[in-house]
Formats: C-alpha cells, structure tokens, sequence
C-alpha cells in the first residue's frame, strides 16, 4: 500500500480532532480526555483503514505507554542489511546490462504479431511497456478504492447523522474531490478536513 502523508492515528472528541501522531500520543491524549470527562464520543482512529482503535487506559501514564509498546513494538532494522549498504557495487562487464528478464512463451493473433512488427524497439520493448502501463493504472485504482474505502469507515463511525451523509459516500466512491468539497459544506471543519485527507492524500503524496 502507498505511503500516505497522515500520521499513524487520530484522536476525535466527538467531531473535534484533539491529536494526531504515532500510537503513543494517540493513547495519551484519549488518556487525558477521559480523565477531563470529555463529552465525547472519544474515538481513536486508525488512518491505514479509518477504523477505531481502543486502548486501554488504565494506570499511570507509563502503564499505558508500555503496553501501546507491547502492541505496536517500533521496526528496529538489522545490522546486515545496513552493511550491505556499504558494499561496493559489482563491476558492470562488456555488453548490454542485466535486466533480470525472464523468458516465457506468448501467444497472440497474427494481427498482434503484424502491429507488435511495426512498433519502435521490437515486440518484447512493446510488450514491456504495455505491461508497465497496465500495472501502474491497476495501481491507481487500487490505490483510490482503499483510500476511499478508508475515508467511508471514518464517515460511517463520526458522520453518520451529519446531513447530506449518503450524498458524501456517493460522491467519495466516485472519487471526485470537488463533489466531496461540496458535500461536506457546513460539516464541522475537523471532519471535513480529515475525511479529504483519508480520501485523497495518498494521491497527493
């Protein structure tokens, strides 16, 4: 899944985004929201998926940081790979460089073979650079489904009885930015903002 610029979860009392950051200030602040007895609802959000997330928050402030460690243990990287970092590249000999292709049979009509015959480079050029194509457009859908996938499960937790709800998914699994801006006019500034962030930052990032 591509990178997105959001940080790992957000903190919302009720339609109000109190923090957003790792798991750590995620858990601390809905901590400290419900030792003010916040109005709420109080919801930590998962930005991968937009699903809730619970801690718990019982205990002392290093109770819960230790087991948001326990559960969300940091990547710490190996020492191998590090060094192999530091190897000095392999000397490239004679010839035309490795493209690590691996050949396989293709079968096509003979009016694909006579276009592949007339296009620049050779048929296995074109060929690549079709599949490369095909690749980065399923990408991209790819990419806009999980994203709004995402934005709805927000929208369904927070939004569900902000007016004019069913319009914004509608336009949101279209994937239309302007039509989402419009529906969300006059939704509290906090959710608008988050749910086009959800929707669309992976595109922007």
């Amino acid at each position: 899944m591509p990178a997105s610029r959001l940080p790992p979860f957000s903190c919302f009392d009720r339609h109000r985004l109190v923090a957003s950051g790792t798991a750590e200030v995620a858990a601390l602040a809905l901590k400290q929201l419900r030792t003010d007895n916040a109005a709420g609802p109080l919801l930590v959000f998962d930005n991968a998926t937009g699903r809730t997330h619970d801690f718990d928050t019982r205990g002392s402030d290093a109770d819960l940081l230790a087991r948001v460690a326990e559960a969300f243990p940091a990547a710490v990287e190996a020492a191998p790979d590090a060094a192999a970092d530091e190897l000095p590249a392999p000397r490239r000999g004679r010839g035309r460089p490795r493209l690590g292709v691996v050949a396989r049979e293709v079968t096509l009509l003979p009016r694909h073979w006579a276009w592949l015959a007339d296009q620049p480079g050779g048929a296995s050029v074109v060929l690549r650079k079709l599949v490369e194509t095909a690749s980065r457009a399923g990408a991209d859908q790819d990419r806009q489904r999980r994203d709004s996938e995402r934005a709805y499960h927000f929208l369904q937790t927070i939004a569900g009885d902000l007016p004019g709800f069913e319009d914004a998914i509608r336009v949101l699994f279209a994937h239309d930015r302007a039509g989402l801006e419009a529906a969300l006019h006059g939704w509290p500034e906090d959710v608008r903002a988050h749910t086009l962030r959800l929707a669309f930052d992976s595109a922007d990032g």
